[in-house]
């Protein structure tokens, strides 16, 4: 599914024709630049230059906007189904960390939001790739799934933390490098660390994809012969 476009402002003049995909592009915009504390139904309101009440006429309230927020986002994740489950997971993970990135608000809504079609899909195919293409059994495939989704959430969670990502963290362990004051004490191991960030720079994508990588060949190693069948 592709990225819905933020809300254009019509000539002035005329108002654009108000539709449920209208509602949602203007409410994702004002999350991504603002986040969830950000959005409200008044702020929509006049994002789009209607009266609220003409935004209930399609959508009940803003828990179901939320749903449907969140179900765009899943609608973004790419699920590789041609290829082999190794492929698919690892593309499936890059982008879903990119839509989560795209949308950081989304973060802690994904898995807490009533799930839309999108959303279920998603997961359906998750779970026919660990059990159908990867070949484990349902238990192992519900711990395969949990341990990528607290990796992607995670690490997408910690880098939108980070304003201005790798370069702030490379600014910061030179700072930390270069002032020695804002590390009292002996921390040999922690010194180490910062020199070699200061050194070679910090690169999110690299980072993500070293421990994605990590994950997958601990998932390869899984004994299938203690799989059910599937």
């Amino acid at each position: 599914m592709a990225e819905p476009k933020s809300a254009v402002t019509a000539p002035r003049g005329t108002r654009a024709r108000l539709s449920t995909e209208r509602i949602l592009a203007a409410a994702m915009g004002l999350a991504d630049r603002d986040g969830i504390a950000g959005l409200s139904m008044r702020r929509l309101a006049d994002l789009l230059d209607v009266a609220p009440m003409a935004i209930y006429k399609h959508v009940a309230n803003k828990d179901e906007l939320l749903d449907r927020m969140v179900d765009v986002v899943f609608g973004e994740v790419e699920l590789a189904l041609e290829v082999g489950w190794r492929d698919a997971l690892r593309r499936r993970a890059l982008s879903k960390r990119a839509a989560l990135l795209r949308h950081p608000w989304a973060i802690g809504l994904m898995e807490a939001r009533t799930p839309g079609p999108a959303n279920l899909r998603h997961h359906d195919e998750m779970v026919r790739c660990l059990r159908v293409s990867a070949g484990l059994s349902i238990t192992q495939a519900l711990h395969a799934y949990s341990l990528m989704d607290s990796y992607i959430y995670g690490f997408a969670f910690q880098q939108s933390s980070v304003v201005n990502g790798a370069t702030e963290v490379a600014v910061g362990a030179r700072a930390l490098a270069d002032g020695g004051a804002l590390l009292p004490g002996h921390h040999p191991h922690l010194d180490e660390l910062v020199a070699e960030v200061v050194r070679s720079g910090y690169d999110f994508d690299e980072e993500f994809e070293f421990g994605l990588d990590t994950l997958l060949d601990g998932i390869a190693r899984i004994p299938r012969h203690e799989a059910d069948s599937c």
